[in-house]
């Protein structure tokens, strides 16, 4: 189940609650689902319950309750608690996350492109500058992610311009300079500096591509340990805490689709930072240490590790920016 899938869920609880006289308010066009805040638990949080309380004139935590009753019954939810003064935390079922995981490894780098703008023509008209051909460029493989067609051409009445480059970023070398170019937001001057060749923490492409590398890493390591990746039960599977790698992979299509929308490639590049810095924690108890026999649980954190690294590979391509398989 994806946040988007989750919100629905969410208004349609909040729909009942409606129609079955426990609420008298308007249904809100949407609900916020993100991950779990200080306090919180489970795979995801909302605070309807706090946006609904003025106008159905009842205290938070009493909304909060009427909306976890409907919730707790719906497929692929697991469980429903109420915290603070009145979040609702959502925890998913494990056949949902191992039908994510699962779907992803199906769809490999094409995970998250859909059909949205199917038929649809997007004009870029840019100037003749360096970062704006680079932003156009990755547009257009983003749009096409989404079945759309971008055509993009200079002169007219300019539509994409983001803040121009302060100096050539050439010398950085083509993944580096795209990346410089890209992980900016369109209204922000990008830096050019060498920090984007260094190979630490602190570079966030670095992290990016040292991710991607190491999940493949572990596939060939496990191959000649003897055993293949198997979606399961990775929250009681794994060491490390995998909810915010899992809600960051369910995320990824809103990412792509907005992205698309908002001719915003940076939505897209720091949603791979986001994926890589869940990931690595739990690439450690992915392989079998000294005499340990691989179990059903290195499979599964195996799967969810191949998962990430499909992301990373599919997002970086479409920034135009190679994946590499060493590092």
């Amino acid at each position: 189940m994806t946040p988007v899938e989750l919100s629905r869920t969410v208004l349609c609880a909040v729909r009942r609650a409606v129609d079955e006289g426990e609420l008298r308010v308007a249904v809100p066009a949407r609900a916020v689902v993100g991950p779990p805040g200080p306090g919180g638990c489970g795979d995801y949080a909302t605070n309807i319950a706090l946006q609904l309380a003025r106008p159905a004139g009842q205290p938070p935590l009493r909304v909060a309750e009427i909306l976890r009753q409907h919730l707790a019954g719906t497929v692929g939810v697991a469980d429903v608690t109420v915290t603070g003064p009145g979040f609702i935390n959502i925890s998913l079922g494990d056949a949902v996350t191992v039908g994510l995981v699962r779907g992803i490894l199906r769809e490999g780098s094409a995970y998250g492109h859909s059909d949205a703008l199917a038929g649809q023509i997007v004009e870029l008209r840019i100037p003749y500058e360096v970062r704006a051909e680079v932003v156009a460029d990755a547009l257009a493989r983003i749009i096409a992610s989404q079945g759309g067609r971008a055509e993009v051409a200079h002169g007219g009445t300019v539509n994409l311009r983001p803040v121009p480059a302060p100096e050539d970023p050439a010398p950085l070398g083509p993944d580096a300079a795209r990346w410089a170019l890209l992980h900016p937001a369109p209204h922000d001057r990008p830096r050019i500096p060498a920090d984007h060749l260094v190979q630490r923490e602190s570079n966030p492409l670095f992290r990016v591509r040292y991710a991607h590398a190491r999940t493949r890493a572990l596939t060939r390591n496990a191959a000649a340990l003897g055993f293949t990746a198997e979606p399961g039960d990775v929250r009681q599977a794994s060491t490390p805490g995998p909810t915010p790698l899992l809600t960051a992979l369910a995320d990824h299509p809103r990412v792509l689709a907005a992205a698309a929308a908002h001719r915003a490639p940076d939505r897209l590049a720091r949603h791979l930072v986001i994926v890589a810095d869940a990931v690595l924690p739990l690439l450690p108890s992915v392989l079998p240490l000294g005499e340990e026999k691989p179990s059903a649980a290195h499979r599964a954190r195996l799967a969810l590790a191949e998962a990430a690294g499909a992301v990373l590979a599919g997002g970086l391509s479409l920034l135009g920016i190679d994946a590499p398989q060493h590092l």
